[in-house]
């Protein structure tokens, strides 16, 4: 059985050197980065102690420890409350069905965000709903079921389409690893990384280095197929309780950018055919037909 916290725990003692934090490397030293009696002795505790935790045999950890281990593994934040989950795994969410939708009036809010492209990302990445600019940056309508993990990890043309590719593939991971410890009931989520470590190596080389991470907002490089180079920048927001562990995600052009010239090119070419349109000068205009004539 998978000991997710002693592989945490021992991923981040890999990361640290020792001279980092004061110590002799010495000549016969069998593993990277710090021993488990040297992080003891940094952390204050006994080696025993440590070991049985590294083991998943100290189930009554107190905060003092906890921070104490934190503080010599130079955990972040988000690291620091995976630790404390993984030490007290407490919160469990129930499973999302398969297929889920939002509330029609989170439709409404995206769908007249219309100057944004926005979309709505599930507990697993599922993409619930979009508005049409999101559609036209991405093209979830046509994909079966779009995911931003398979797009990201399955999709051959995924790292044209991301000039920073392992930067989103990093983050994708890290955010996958943290749901995960959250929600180790979900058995789609189970599924959809065994699926992404069967068909993706570097999607296993990723999780295998327990790295964990939350992303609520940051730059965006997409190559877009017909407008080029788009320099983004995203927002995420929590949905009410109605709609658990969903966010709403939102990108954003600097104005008068290049970029937001081409979103801007992109919304007018994804306006349906009649719809009423914001016109120069404030006047309303009907869009034009593309159709063939």
């Amino acid at each position: 059985m998978s000991n997710e916290l002693g592989e945490f725990l021992r991923s981040r003692r890999a990361r640290i050197a020792p001279e980092e934090v004061g110590l002799p490397r010495g000549e016969r030293r069998r593993v990277p980065g710090l021993r488990r009696d040297e992080l003891a002795r940094l952390a204050g505790v006994s080696v025993e102690y440590y070991t049985r935790l590294e083991q998943g045999r100290s189930p009554n950890v107190s905060d003092s420890v906890l921070d104490s281990i934190g503080n010599a593994l130079s955990l972040n934040e988000t690291e620091r409350e995976h630790l404390r989950t993984l030490v007290r795994p407490t919160r469990r969410a129930r499973p999302s069905p398969r297929g889920a939708q939002v509330r029609g009036s989170v439709q409404m809010v995206l769908d007249q965000m219309d100057r944004l492209p926005a979309f709505v990302l599930g507990l697993r990445l599922d993409v619930l709903a979009w508005n049409r600019l999101g559609d036209a940056v991405y093209g979830f309508s046509a994909l079966e079921r779009p995911n931003m993990a398979r797009m990201l990890f399955l999709d051959p043309k995924a790292q044209e389409m991301y000039p920073e590719w392992v930067y989103a593939a990093e983050d994708t991971v890290g955010l996958l690893r943290w749901t995960a410890t959250r929600n180790g009931n979900d058995p789609q989520l189970a599924a959809l990384i065994g699926e992404l470590s069967i068909h993706s190596a570097e999607f296993r080389r990723l999780w295998a280095q327990h790295d964990v991470k939350e992303k609520t907002f940051g730059r965006k490089l997409i190559n877009h197929p017909l407008v080029g180079e788009l320099d983004l920048t995203f927002e995420s927001f929590s949905l009410p309780a109605g709609e658990p562990d969903t966010m709403l995600i939102t990108y954003v052009a600097v104005p008068g950018s290049p970029s937001a010239d081409k979103l801007a090119m992109l919304g007018s070419w994804s306006v349906p055919e009649h719809e009423v349109v914001p016109a120069p000068g404030g006047h309303e205009t009907l869009a034009a037909d593309h159709s063939e004539e």
